[in-house]
């Protein structure tokens, strides 16, 4: 016989490190074309001097200093750009592997059931007080196999964790939803999987979460632990 407990639970969203991931992952060097402009500057000027009053060779070669100046400088901040998005590499890489081995709550309603692990644990997200909350669970023919009632609930999140019982091993859809002036509203599910591996995107941004339910994105994640 399968079983359910719940509890009232006000954990916080573990999103912080896609938010410290997400500064700017490239940066385009603008040397190349501010040369181009001093260089159609300077052509424009010398086709357009009073020959019988060229320009001074000095003001031509501080000219030229100046531009060597402001190219150095772009030069100096593209190289500074590279470390520090190779800084948020490492950092993101460290990051991914400290995930590993987690146990994650992810925003799906796809729950494994294995011979060696029976139970389902989740977060239900209610956005507003209900009468009741009920829990539907359907096998992989899509043919529901439990319905759970678990009464009025206030809004906020909800720990729940169902034992499968003599359930086969397989993938079940767990499907909440909140009894609402208008009839029956899904609302959103968080299951718990452990995370097996990390998947980086460019520069860290763009984490992905593997887990036995498929690569998860890091903001679909509601709570670490």
């Amino acid at each position: 016989m399968a079983t359910i407990n719940t509890n009232q639970t006000t954990s916080s969203v573990y999103d912080q490190i896609n938010a410290q991931n997400k500064s700017q992952s490239t940066q385009t060097s603008q040397t190349s074309s501010d040369s181009d402009m001093f260089m159609q500057l300077m052509i424009a000027q010398l086709q357009n001097q009073d020959p019988t009053s060229p320009a001074e060779t000095n003001d031509f070669m501080q000219q030229i200093s100046s531009m060597s100046q402001v190219e150095s400088i772009n030069n100096l901040n593209v190289t500074m750009n590279n470390l520090s998005n190779s800084l948020l590499s490492s950092q993101s890489a460290l990051q991914a592997s400290s995930m590993v081995g987690q146990n994650v709550y992810a925003k799906t309603d796809v729950a494994t059931i294995t011979a060696d692990n029976k139970d389902v644990k989740g977060i239900i997200e209610l956005p507003i007080s209900t009468t009741n909350l009920r829990v539907s669970i359907y096998d992989s023919n899509g043919a529901k196999i439990e319905t759970l009632d678990l009464g009025a609930k206030n809004a906020g999140d909800l720990n729940f964790a169902w034992n499968a019982g003599d359930a086969a091993s397989g993938d079940y859809r767990v499907v909440a939803e909140a009894a609402t002036a208008d009839g029956y509203k899904v609302a959103n599910s968080y299951l718990s999987y452990n995370v097996n591996s990390v998947t980086l995107g460019q520069n860290g941004v763009g984490m992905k979460l593997n887990t036995d339910a498929g690569s998860i994105a890091f903001s679909d994640i509601k709570q670490i632990g």
